[in-house]
């Protein structure tokens, strides 16, 4: 989860991040970082998933990914949950990586005035990264046209 300050409002993001394109799967925002924001992001993410699909999430320790209705619904789609020691931030790299390219690519840059506005412009930030930012380690492709190519061969 990362925080936004607009002329003093707070916007919380939670996103989850696909490891293998770098694609975001499910995000949703909240003006606090409850646990409704992290849950809701995650009965997005899960309901992408296949049945046959048994993936991996990765977490800081933040005192949402520790609660039990938290394991409890990971436990009940088979989604194991990996969560780093305190002060090892590896397992979480990816997704401060992420946080740090929205927010020097789309945040710094444009001057929101509102919530409504950064909400707006998250919505086409994540758009275009899924779908037409390239990345040199996807040979050139989007996170979507990396994961939608084998399909096309």
């Amino acid at each position: 989860m990362t925080e936004f300050n607009v002329n003093g409002q707070k916007l919380y993001l939670s996103p989850v991040l696909d490891l293998y394109n770098g694609e975001i799967v499910a995000w949703q925002t909240a003006r606090r970082p409850s646990f409704e924001l992290v849950s809701g992001m995650l009965k997005k993410a899960l309901a992408r998933l296949r049945s046959s699909e048994t993936p991996l999430l990765h977490s800081d320790q933040g005192w949402q990914y520790q609660m039990s209705a938290w394991r409890h619904t990971l436990a009940m789609h088979r989604v194991q949950q990996s969560m780093s020691r305190r002060g090892n931030c590896l397992d979480n790299a990816a997704m401060e990586s992420f946080f740090a390219t929205l927010k020097s690519e789309f945040f710094r840059l444009n001057r929101c005035t509102s919530i409504e506005q950064l909400q707006a412009g998250l919505r086409r930030y994540i758009h275009y990264y899924n779908h037409e930012r390239i990345k040199l380690k996807l040979k050139g492709l989007s996170p979507v046209q990396y994961r939608t190519q084998p399909l096309a061969a």
